[in-house]
Formats: C-alpha cells, structure tokens, sequence
C-alpha cells in the first residue's frame, strides 16, 4: 500500500544537515559519472531536436526585417496557397482575450500587432508538411513596414521628444522611474559618499562599456507540440523551466493549465537563454489550429534572434581611498540596455546595483543602476546576470587605484576584501564564510606556467609551435612582439533568487522494492540543461536513504514546480528539496520497520537509525534488517516543497534590504601572451580558485568551474553581437561572425577548490555555476592592461584596440 503525503511545505529556513551517515557508494562527496555523459560525448543522446512524431508538421516563424514599424498590412494569401501548407497564423488567428506574454512584465505580443519593435520580432506562423516547404510559404507572407525612428541608447532613449517604444505602460515600475522608456532604476544609497569623497587622498574614475554577449547554446530551440483528444496539448520542449512556460502559454492559448502538459526534452545548454519563451506557444498555435504533431527548430540564424541575450552595458565608477589603500567610498551608475522587450531587465538591475560594489567593505555607497526600453534585441538572463558587467567595471577600478596608490593589485583587494560579518551597501550582513582574500592569495601563489611555451628543442635545434602562440594556425609570429602579462580579478554572485521572490522547489520520492532490490525514484520538475542536477540528484537519494538503484524520472508538469534551471540555484534549492523528501520516505520507511521488527531488538526503539547499503543499521553500523525485508510490497512515497530563507524586496529610493539569500565568490589569475604588433591575444592560463561550501561531486564541481571561466573569457576578447547604431540591425547572427572559444582558444584552467561550509544550506553547499564567469572577464583584461600598458575600458578586447589602428 502506498504512503505519500503530497506538497507539503518544510517552513522556510529549516536547517538541512546530514542526518546519514556515507556507508553507500555514489553518494555527495564522490565524482561519480553523469549518467547522460557517455550519450553526449557519443553523438547518442536524443536532444528536443532529435524529437519525431508521425505524421507530424514543421513549423516556422516569420521574423521582422526592420527594427521599429508600423504595420500597415500582412498579405499571407500566397502562403496559403503554397501546396503542402496546413496553416498560416498571424496576430489575429490568437484565441485568447491575452495575447502578451513575459517573465514579470507581460509585454511581448505572441505574434506581433499593430508595430514591430525589433529586428526579427515573430509576425507569422506557418505549419507545412516539410521545413522547406514552410520556409518557401513564410517567404511569400507580404508585409507592408512604415518604418519609424530606432531608439538605440540612453540618450535616444531618455530626450524630451523620444519614441516610446512602449506606450501606455502600467506594470508596477513605471511609478518608480523618470522616464517610460526605463524599464526599472533601482539606487543603493548607504552613509555619505560624497563626504568620503572628501577625506579621500586619491580618487580614480573610469568609464566602462560591456558589449552583448550571446549564450551561445550549441541545441538550438526545437520542441514537439502534440494535440491531446481533450482539447489540449503535450508540448515537448528545451527550457530552463517548465513551471514559468506554462504560466505563460496556458493564457495564450485560452486553455487552463491542467490541459497544457509539458514534458522536459534533451537540452543542448541554456545558459540563460531558455528562461523565456521562444516557440513554445507558437508550436502550440500551429498543433492546435491543425490537429496535427507540430515540431519546430530554429537555425543557428534565427536563434539568434530567438532568444534575450546578456545586457549590454555602460558604466561609470568612482573609487577613493586613503593614502594606505583604505577605501573610502565608491560611487556608479550602471545603465543596461534592455531591448524591446522587459524579460528579466528588473531582476538584473536589482543584481547590478545591490552587487555593484564587488566584494569589497565599503561604507559610504551611492549607485544607481537602470535598464532601458530600446529597439535593439531583447536581452535577459545569462549566467552572472547583472553581476558580470558590474564585475568587470569595478575590479578594472581596483587595478587603476593600485596604480594610482603604487600597491599590488592584490594586496590592495585583500586590505578591502570583504570577510563573514560584513554589511553590504543594503545594510545586509553577510552570515557565511567570506573568503576573498584567501581565494586571491591562492590564486598569486600558484606556480607560473613556464614562459615562451611556443620553443622546444630537438636534435635539429630549437622549433616553434605556433599553436602556443598569439593567431595559433594563423603562422603570424614566431614570438617576435610578443609580451607577457599578468592579471588578477575576484567577484561576488548571489545565489537563489532574490529581492522577495518565493523560490521554492518540489520533489517526489518513492522507495519499492523491484526484483529483491530496494529501489528509490525521484522525479522533480527541474530542467537538466547540461549542469549535472540529474547525477546530484541520485547522489542525494543514495546518500539520504542508503540504496544503490535510484531511477530520475523525466521532468514534467505533472510534479509541482522546481523553479528555474538558473541563479546557481538548482543543486540549493531542489537538492533541498529532494533531500527533505528523501528524509519524509526514510521516516516512514523506519517507522514500518519498527512496527514489523521493533519487538525484537531494543535498538529499533533507542538507537540513531541510518539507511546504509540497503540495510537498517544502527549509528554504530549493526544491522537491523534489510530494506528489502522491511518493505516488502509496500510502497513509500513523499511530495515536499522546500525554501530557502526568506528575502526582501530593495527599498525603491534607498535600495535597503535583506535582498539576496546567499553569496559565492571567485577569484582568477590570468595568464596572456599578447602580440603587441598585431594585437592579437593568447591566453596562457586562467586559474581559478572558489568557495564552494560543499562538493557535492567534485568533477562536476570543477567542470562548472571550467566552463564559466571560459565563457568569461569569450566575452573578453571575442564575443559580441554587433547591432548596427543607426538601423538597430543585428550584423553578425552567424557562428561564422560571432565568435566563441573553441578548444584550441581555451587555456589550462587549474581549479582550487575551498569547502567553507554554508549553515544555512542543504549540506553547506554554495552555488557554484555563475561566480567564475564574473572574474575571468576582468582577469584577462587586466592580464592585457599589464601587457601593454593600455586602458583598455570595454570588452571585448579587438585587435585594433591594442595596435590604435
């Protein structure tokens, strides 16, 4: 008989200690393999786009020319007419009395109505009996554009005269700022900065530009809407969460939640970049409308067009200090251009202000930081959201006050380096361990990596392998030209989201035995998008309730919410989730067994008793009885929500608050060889060193590591989408003219690993997946700066910045 007491809610906080001992193998602490790993690696795995229905359709979205129209006609009378079309759907052919959609702010139309407000914004629909027949009718839609002026930036954005790129705004913000084209300000304002100014002996100002960078996913968006005979739909899909997508389609499509039911498929990264929607609710439209399976996948060109990107941004800082390295006060205004649509433009500029300082002891704070309506693309998450351009901008500072002050660098970040109890320009205290100081003295005392790496010797004499050199492949250098240089960086990211949400997560879990063996099932709702939550997941289970066999079931709608795959969130709040739900089963498991077999033995009724190797042992490791003996037929189930402690919305005018739950922090050396000639950069070496409370599995753990530091250094010397100024155009929508690092631009990234425990979190853990995508950025530029002698004051780093041409 089945026990399964269903959502219930461990209160907010509860500490999560561990209550198991580690008696079965594959539990937290141990690298065991991800069981997807080989799949990947083996070109096996069945991603969203792999998906197959028979007698399915294509869908395909027909995308905006211009930036900024009004629409004055659609003419899809050819499109209809193309043999092999099934339907083609526009504005009007919407079911429902809502037509919008968004993350927080529903402002972004399913299909566009009346104007469009950026380049390749969605206006039609196709559904046809093969892709290319669908691309061939899109191509006939007619759309007649006026065109209208672009809003492109701050000041186009904020004149007396501008175009409002949205009129007649009523979402909660517009109260709280100066002008409708911003989408959210939020200052930070802590003692008196400008009297601190005062007492400074030096100030350093700097102005900073961070460029848009891309998530770069390799699985472009797909997913298979399948019509259900009750009027609904199965949607199959690539996202980052499915709870927040069905919020947002279910309206769209006129139907109740219960009748859309959506399936997590293989996701090819996400990065940020799946937290919206992109054809979810139009791969419905087309299957409902026709009655038929409809699949849809973008090409790398329109997925550059069908997702939010990082948050270009400009900023301006001020630092001051005492003539012995003390700071005195820092002073920024952070403006990020927000594109057409809102996405999570509120929630960055809450993390780009409350996080602008860095991880540094300031006490006389003023910020501000902003996002803008434009009609440039729409831009969101992506991974250290709003952490990272503050990052880059601040620890640029700390190199220019060194200098200013003639300090190391990293000494100076360790005199101010904020430390457990420190008050943060909130006026939240900081109730963890701290330890960016030793992070930084880790990262300055590692060996160097041996100089000119590109000569070795052989019996000929010495030879040059131009893969270790500035332009690789290329043959531009032999080493004539080429400087070394060193540069340092370290970062603060919160973890979870912040500023009052409710950010909770559920997990079911279900103990049989199956052929003899004691078996656990956990099924959650969380989207495994490449981090691992999967392989951590069953981790937790064997550690928790002491079996080898535990099965993950697919992530679905039909278990409650496990909240967003992002915020370096997932392993904290769903792994804490799936822990308290796994301690309900062992309850229920060991109250069965002390009913079966509590006569006889007393330790049933006196002891500490842990589920061990699929056994009942005392703390002392005497076996009571196996699990298998224990359950027999009887099947043990448990459905718990669990939070994390509560946070605070910032002050509107102020910015105080308990805004964030936890906080992670990285540090990086970086190592670059740069042909000061040419202008071209090698990174030699990007090591890192991290906080990470608790390893739940070291090899992902340094895996996650890796990959952020990577990321932060594309942005540093290669990724950008260009947008033309004057048209608000996308240029380079192109793996050909966006560039990112391939294997053979990666450097070695030696990892050290720190476990300060966390009290506050499940095991102690601390989200690790964004902290070393904020400092690797500044640590290349510094590396560069150091190189050259060069300001250098945006990213990413392009040859003609070096060489002036």
């Amino acid at each position: 008989m089945a026990q399964h007491p269903r959502a219930a809610s461990v209160p907010a906080g509860t500490p999560t200690r561990i209550t198991q001992g580690s008696g079965t193998p594959g539990g937290i602490g141990e690298s065991t393999l991800r069981p997807d790993g080989t799949l990947k690696v083996t070109g096996e795995f069945a991603y969203s786009s792999d998906m197959w229905h028979e007698d399915m359709l294509w869908g395909h979205t027909l995308r905006s020319t211009v930036a900024h129209a009004v629409i004055r006609s659609i003419d899809i009378a050819e499109a209809v007419a193309t043999p092999g079309v099934y339907a083609v759907l526009t504005y009007d052919d919407l079911p429902a009395r809502v037509k919008n959609y968004g993350l927080e702010i529903q402002d972004t139309p399913a299909l566009a109505h009346g104007k469009v407000r950026h380049h390749g914004e969605p206006v039609a629909l196709v559904a046809a009996d093969h892709p290319e027949t669908a691309r061939r009718a899109a191509a006939r839609i007619r759309i007649d554009y006026a065109e209208l002026p672009v809003v492109t930036d701050e000041e186009s954005a904020t004149a007396p005269d501008a175009v409002l790129v949205h009129e007649g705004r009523t979402d909660h913000h517009i109260g709280h700022v100066p002008h409708p084209n911003i989408v959210h300000r939020q200052p930070i304002v802590r003692g008196d900065a400008d009297a601190a100014a005062a007492r400074a002996d030096v100030i350093v100002t700097g102005d900073y530009v961070f460029g848009m960078q891309d998530q770069a996913f390799l699985g472009p968006e797909s997913g298979l809407a399948v019509p259900s005979e009750d009027g609904g739909v199965e949607l199959y899909v690539a996202t980052q969460w499915l709870h927040s997508d069905l919020r947002q389609i279910a309206p769209v499509l006129g139907l109740p939640e219960d009748k859309v039911r959506m399936t997590l498929s293989g996701v090819g990264g996400a990065f940020g970049g799946r937290e919206d929607l992109s054809m979810q609710i139009h791969a419905c439209l087309l299957a409902l409308r026709t009655g038929k399976p409809v699949k849809m996948v973008y090409n790398r060109f329109e997925s550059f067009f069908g997702h939010v990107h990082r948050h270009p941004a400009k900023l301006h800082y001020e630092h001051g200090a005492t003539k012995d390295g003390k700071l005195t006060h820092m002073k920024c205004r952070i403006v990020l251009d927000g594109g057409a649509y809102a996405s999570a433009s509120p929630a960055v500029v809450g993390n780009a202000s409350s996080l602008a300082v860095g991880p540094y002891a300031v006490e006389d704070v003023d910020i501000e930081a902003i996002a803008l309506y434009s009609n440039n693309p729409p831009c969101g998450a992506m991974r250290g959201f709003g952490a990272v351009q503050a990052c880059f901008a601040y620890e640029a500072q700390m190199d220019k006050l060194a200098a200013a002050l003639d300090m190391d660098p990293v000494g100076l970040r360790q005199l101010n380096a904020m430390e457990q109890g420190t008050l943060l320009p909130t006026g939240q205290r900081v109730d963890s361990p701290a330890p960016v100081a030793e992070l930084l003295r880790r990262v300055k005392a590692r060996p160097m990596p041996p100089e000119r790496q590109w000569l070795s010797a052989d019996a000929a004499g010495s030879s040059v392998d131009v893969r270790a050199l500035p332009g690789g492949l290329s043959n531009t250098t032999h080493g004539e030209g080429v400087v070394r240089g060193v540069g340092y960086a370290v970062g603060l990211k919160n973890v979870g989201f912040s500023e009052g949400f409710d950010d909770y997560s559920t997990a079911r879990v279900r103990m049989e035995v199956v052929n003899g063996e004691p078996v656990a099932t956990v099924h959650t709702a969380m989207a495994e998008v490449g981090q691992g939550g999967v392989t951590v997941h069953a981790q937790i289970a064997r550690t928790e309730l002491g079996v080898n066999q535990v099965t993950i079931h697919p992530a679905d709608t039909q278990v409650g919410s496990a909240g967003s795959t992002s915020a370096s969130r997932q392993t904290y709040v769903t792994g804490g989730a799936v822990k308290n739900s796994c301690e309900a089963v062992r309850d229920q498991v060991l109250e069965i067994g002390r009913r079966k077999f509590g006569t006889y033995h007393p330790a049933w009724a006196t002891a500490e008793l842990l589920l061990e190797g699929g056994k009942v042992v005392t703390d002392g490791g005497e076996v009571l009885a196996s699990l298998a003996d224990v359950l027999e037929e009887e099947t043990v189930e448990a459905e718990l929500e669990w939070r994390h402690r509560p946070t605070e919305a910032f002050d509107p005018h102020t910015g105080q608050g308990n805004g964030h739950v936890q906080y992670s922090f990285a540090a990086h050396r970086a190592v670059v060889e740069v042909d000061t000639e040419l202008g071209l950069v090698k990174v030699v070496e990007l090591a890192c060193a991290q906080d990470v409370g608790k390893a739940l599995n070291p090899l992902s753990v340094e895996g996650q590591i890796q990959g952020g530091t990577t990321q932060g250094l594309g942005v540093a010397v290669m990724e950008e989408i260009i947008v033309d100024p004057k048209t608000a155009k996308v240029r380079n929508p192109s793996f050909t003219d966006y560039l990112i690092p391939t294997i053979l631009d990666t450097p070695a990234i030696p990892v050290d690993v720190l476990e300060l425990a966390d009290e506050h979190a499940p095991y102690g853990l601390r989200g690790i997946g964004e902290a070393p995508t904020l400092s690797s950025t500044p640590a290349v530029l510094a590396a560069i700066r150091d190189a050259t002698g060069l300001e250098l004051d945006r990213t990413p780093v392009r040859p003609e910045h070096i060489t002036g041409t």
